[in-house]
């Protein structure tokens, strides 16, 4: 047997489903844009477009993991917990004098090693990807507030912040991050075989265990993945803020989660699009900075996030009910 018959699909239909998806995501950003653009004068203009771009590169960084687990077929809550658990520790180094270098590859390190703790449990445990990131969106926060006493950490070094607050070519330094990672990612699901591993734990994991896909590391590679992207998303608010603080990362989950969904990622596993995702995090952003202008209550932003998941959702129902 071959991985191509434990997919949910071969792979040139959900290559065909997955442009036909994104297809559908770009319009709905047009006319969400273009809604705003009616709307605000200003949406429009260089500089706001650029804005929502940096306001929307952390979300999209945490949101390509997300998709990663969520096409195996997992959930992951813990992001943002992870991504301040990460920021504490790098930062907290950074003004011990730990050069640069090596505290961003510590920040990532903490969220591979907070990745590999949740695969591990998820993997050889068998316990469900729900419960283990719950008890860990709880777990890490806690370890953070424990580390920091509950305070911010200040006084983060020039050399650290310019990374992420410089532009290159007039376009912010977080947006340029966010692109690599995001056609690393998208190489590797589209063109690699863990790419297919990835798709067809996420279609059956039973029949990709028959045919000798390696389940349980792909599971944990997934958690990973998601662990560092969380630690790439703390180094960039960090940052820009020039502070760490230990409650960084709340709701996190919920936004990735959303811009996974908008973007075609189906929560039953087996399919998703990093381009879609990307699009995802771009609407949220941009919704979000239009409803700004337009001087509406944050509340009422975050009525609007939980209503698109919901829409989301449902349309992926109705299209699954229909293939």
């Amino acid at each position: 047997m071959t991985i191509e018959s434990v997919e949910p699909a071969p792979r040139a239909k959900l290559s065909f489903i997955s442009s036909f998806r994104d297809a559908g995501v770009l319009i709905g950003l047009i006319v969400i844009f273009g809604i705003f653009a009616l709307l605000s004068p200003s949406f429009m203009t260089g500089p706001n477009l650029l804005n929502v771009l940096q306001q929307s590169s952390i979300n999209a960084c945490i949101a390509l993991g997300m998709t990663m687990v969520i096409i195996s077929g997992g959930i992951d809550l813990s992001v943002g917990p992870t991504a301040a658990l990460s920021a504490v520790i790098t930062a907290s180094l950074l003004v011990a004098g730990v050069p640069v270098p090596i505290a961003l590859c510590v920040a990532i390190g903490v969220g591979l090693l907070t990745g590999l703790f949740n695969g591990i449990l998820i993997a050889y445990a068998g316990l469900q990807p729900f419960i283990v990131t719950l008890g860990g969106l709880s777990l890490y926060r806690a370890l953070s507030l424990i580390y920091t006493g509950g305070n911010p950490i200040f006084g983060l070094p020039k050399e650290f912040r310019s990374i992420f607050t410089s532009s290159m070519m007039g376009i912010p330094n977080p947006v340029i991050i966010v692109a690599v990672f995001a056609f690393l990612a998208w190489f590797v699901l589209n063109r690699t075989p863990f790419g297919e591993y990835v798709l067809a734990v996420g279609g059956n994991r039973e029949a990709a265990h028959v045919a000798g896909v390696p389940v349980k590391r792909t599971l944990i590679s997934v958690y990973m993945i998601s662990g560092a992207l969380a630690g790439v998303g703390a180094l960039i608010l960090t940052g820009r803020l020039g502070a760490a603080e230990p409650i960084m990362g709340n709701l996190w989950e919920l936004d990735a989660i959303a811009a996974s969904a908008i973007g075609g990622a189906s929560l039953m596993g087996g399919r998703g699009s990093i381009v879609g995702t990307l699009m995802g995090a771009v609407i949220l952003g941009g919704l979000r900075n239009g409803l700004t202008l337009m001087n509406v209550q944050a509340f009422y932003q975050l009525l609007a996030t939980g209503i698109i998941i919901i829409v989301a959702m449902l349309i992926d129902r109705l299209a699954k009910g229909k293939a």
